[in-house]
């Protein structure tokens, strides 16, 4: 399973009644394939994974596996306490997922043996391919990385930390083990775009972009521009939309969803609101986006 192209991280549509809609998934998903995406992760961060329950992350991979019909790989999320992530991988290999983006352990700080011993639980249950989602909880050295790479069914490691130094001690520790040339890193971070020049500096290419979920043309134009080394569009880019779309989304905390979930919205499709512990942006707020995803079209001539 190799990766090419940007990311495509769906949001979860909700219908009226605060249920899933497969429907609103699915076109969705279809829209988002046929732009361009590389690659589906499905009920993922954006997703609302924190917020879905077992048997509804199953329903959203078996939407996303019928409407990509193969096109591109699906993987979905599984995580938090060992017994539950282990049943999610159960569930998204049950649902025809090519992978999975397996999360941390739920809420408890762990030694680094401790995170090794739950990947490998998890891994037991599941014969698909798994990609470690190093953030929160899981901050892994460079030495763990590598045996957690070493790992068989372990293909790829997400970065949601942030940490240039350490992310770039993993890469060549994880490449320095025979037999890791096809393992693939992830650059995890919240509005991947702002840090993406950094991490490919340290050799990790790839990204998921929120912003593909809602503005694909911008999404994709940066990310053309960033593997042309075109540096000036490359920084309007960051200058006009990435940095003042951050702004906002740091001014309320869990907008780096609610954001995303509107921009679809104010794109042509309702997918709802966002579950609870976040909320909707307020109107100003979704003012301000609609403002800013006119200026970034804009940039890219779209």
């Amino acid at each position: 399973m190799k990766f090419h192209g940007v990311l495509f991280f769906p949001v979860t549509p909700f219908a009226a009644d605060g249920s899933l809609d497969e429907e609103r998934l699915a076109r969705h998903i279809e829209s988002g394939v046929a732009a361009g995406a590389g690659g589906v992760f499905v009920a993922c961060g954006t997703g609302e994974f924190h917020a879905l329950s077992a048997e509804e992350i199953e329903r959203a991979t078996r939407v996303a596996v019928t409407t990509t019909a193969g096109r591109v790989p699906v993987l979905a999320a599984a995580g938090g306490p060992t017994p539950v992530a282990r049943d999610q991988a159960a569930r998204v290999e049950r649902a025809g997922a090519d992978g999975i983006l397996l999360l941390p352990p739920y809420l408890v700080s762990a030694p680094q043996q401790g995170l090794v011993r739950y990947v490998e639980e998890v891994i037991a249950a599941t014969d698909l391919p798994v990609v470690f989602y190093q953030r929160g909880t899981a901050r892994l050295t460079a030495e763990t990385a590598a045996e957690i790479a070493a790992l068989p069914g372990v293909v790829g490691l997400k970065d949601g930390i942030g940490d240039i130094e350490r992310m770039h001690r993993i890469v060549r520790a994880v490449r320095a083990v025979p037999g890791t040339e096809d393992f693939q890193f992830f650059n995890g971070l919240p509005t991947a775009e702002m840090t993406a020049p950094a991490y490919k500096g340290v050799g990790v290419d790839l990204y998921s972009s929120a912003v593909f979920a809602f503005a694909p043309e911008i999404a994709l134009a940066f990310h053309r521009a960033l593997a042309e080394d075109d540096d000036a569009l490359v920084s309007r880019l960051l200058d006009e939309f990435y940095g003042p779309l951050v702004a906002l989304r740091d001014e309320v905390p869990g907008y780096a969803v609610s954001l995303v979930k509107a921009g679809v919205t104010l794109r042509g499709l309702d997918v709802g609101g966002v579950r609870a512990p976040l909320l909707d942006p307020t109107p100003e707020h979704v003012a301000r986006l609609s403002k800013l995803l006119d200026q970034g079209l804009e940039v890219v001539g779209a």
